[in-house]
């Protein structure tokens, strides 16, 4: 029996689906992006604050709704960039991946919360290439030594050209979404093999409350034009741009993430969407947004369950934590986080090695919570009869002080039973009595990470595909006045 959680009931979804068609046929949405709002007003979307420059406000009629959601496939294939499938987001298998777009890098080395660099992002692409139990891997990084403008172009370029799996990521400005699909293209073999085989997934995230801007919104059209998924990362923030209780929000979320699913079929029927979000319940005494708090995981469970009830493939921010170092709390919240959201069936699971309110990623929380990752899919294994008598055999031929350690029973079972992790957990005996020299799961961690770094990967891709891919990053890096760094190709 494969474990599971549930957090709200069949109807209680239904009724947060009824309420969010309403705010969409009654409040509606804006729309900043003109090519968005006529694609929407040609759908059938009725005007209720137009501008003169052809954006505003529109209302959404629940036929629209209830078009866009038939439209929408109810499940994704992801292949690698060797066109081997690599995740498939669908029913309740789960899928971890970094969380993506850190501007800074927890560097203990240092002794810095830093920007990160080329090296650093290699160095990650790396890491997550060897670590198995991450499915997916993402743009997590953004790199501080090319032009910000370059930034997401450059970051997908260096996860094409030195990694293997499936690449979650997105664009911080409209012109680079070209620029992008291009480069995956190129790895892929052409648009129509693109859209076939998917390689990447766009996040395209919403304005809370109820607003498209133009670069999401041109995102979503162009993501569903060349076959590319838009994972849908609606952030309702409680007590803030969301009304304060969880219900509410998760509401709120419904009705963006609805908008967000039927501005793409309107662009292209049948376009892959995913319903995904990182709300936060926000900390009124300080003011933040803690994705390690247990109502941001309750919105999590609670909005991937809407979306479960419509067939969809998922996605949440869960996994990361909001301290500021890799210790307890790093631990605690993210170990919670990546376990409910694989109990959930979340498809897609992101913020693995995130800290600091998604702003910063750590390479040595990214292993520790790989060895979690490893726990929670060894969990939803569950506990399985593996022989028809489990035990009496077994003890009733077992001498007085006897033992199993050598048994055929035991060698042939406990690869499968005993999850072993990774040199990053302490499972020895102690050792020693000092304090000071037993190792923190942080020391292990940084020590696995060194050795798994040791020699960066070399690219999985011909060497025709690597010049055209070095092509196009250096005339983009050329438009706005960059180089390639060294250490990028």
């Amino acid at each position: 029996m494969r474990p599971k959680i549930t957090i709200i009931s069949a109807s209680f979804a239904k009724k947060i689906l009824t309420e969010a068609v309403d705010i969409l046929e009654k409040v509606g949405v804006f729309v900043e992006n003109r090519e968005a709002y006529a694609l929407f007003r040609e759908r059938g979307a009725k005007p209720k604050a137009a501008s003169a420059d052809g954006t505003g406000k529109l209302t959404l009629p629940a036929t629209m709704i209830e078009w866009a959601l038939q439209k929408a496939p109810k499940g994704i294939e992801l292949y690698d960039v060797n066109n081997k499938r690599a995740a498939s987001l669908r029913g309740n298998k789960p899928h971890f991946d970094p969380g993506s777009a850190a501007l800074f890098l927890h560097d203990p080395a240092a002794g810095l919360i830093r920007r990160p660099t080329t090296a650093d992002l290699r160095k990650y692409i790396t890491l997550v290439d060897r670590l198995p139990h991450y499915k997916l891997q993402s743009t997590a990084l953004i790199s501080a030594d090319v032009p910000e403008d370059c930034a997401d172009s450059y970051r997908l370029y260096l996860a094409l050209r030195y990694g293997r799996k499936p690449v979650v990521t997105g664009t911080f400005k409209k012109e680079s979404f070209a620029v992008m699909q291009r480069m995956l293209e190129t790895v892929r073999g052409g648009a129509a093999n693109l859209k076939e085989r998917p390689l990447a997934i766009f996040d395209a995230c919403p304005s809370p409350p109820l607003m498209w801007s133009d670069l999401t919104a041109q995102s979503v059209i162009d993501a569903a034009r060349a076959g590319i998924p838009s994972e849908f990362v609606s952030m309702p923030l409680t007590g803030s741009t969301a009304p304060v209780t969880l219900a509410g929000a998760v509401v709120q979320h419904a009705a963006e993430t609805l908008s967000g699913v039927v501005l793409a079929q309107c662009a292209a029927e049948g376009a892959p969407v995913i319903w995904g979000g990182s709300p936060a319940a926000m900390d009124l005494r300080f003011g933040t947004t803690p994705m390690g708090a247990i109502e941001t995981m309750m919105i999590d469970l609670s909005y991937a369950a809407v979306g479960k009830s419509l067939g969809l493939p998922t996605h949440a921010y869960m996994g990361l934590s909001d301290s500021k170092q890799v210790d307890y709390q790093a631990g605690m919240e993210s170990a919670l986080g990546i376990v409910l959201a694989a109990l959930g069936g979340i498809n897609v699971i992101s913020g693995a090695g995130m800290m600091d309110f998604e702003s910063c990623q750590s390479l040595e929380k990214l292993i520790l919570d790989h060895e979690v990752c490893g726990m929670a899919y060894r969990l939803l294994d569950g506990v399985a009869q593996r022989d028809e008598v489990m035990a009496l055999d077994l003890l009733a031929g077992l001498a007085p002080g006897g033992h199993l350690l050598t048994h055929p029973h035991t060698l042939k079972w406990f690869k499968k039973e005993i999850l072993s992790p990774g040199k990053a957990i302490d499972r020895r005996a102690r050792g020693a009595d000092s304090i000071s020299e037993l190792k923190t799961a942080d020391e292990r961690a940084r020590r696995e990470m060194e050795r798994l770094t040791a020699e960066m990967g070399e690219p999985y891709l011909e060497e025709a595909v690597l010049r055209e891919l070095d092509d196009l990053i250096r005339w983009e890096l050329n438009q706005q006045g960059g180089d390639l760094p060294e250490h990028a190709a």
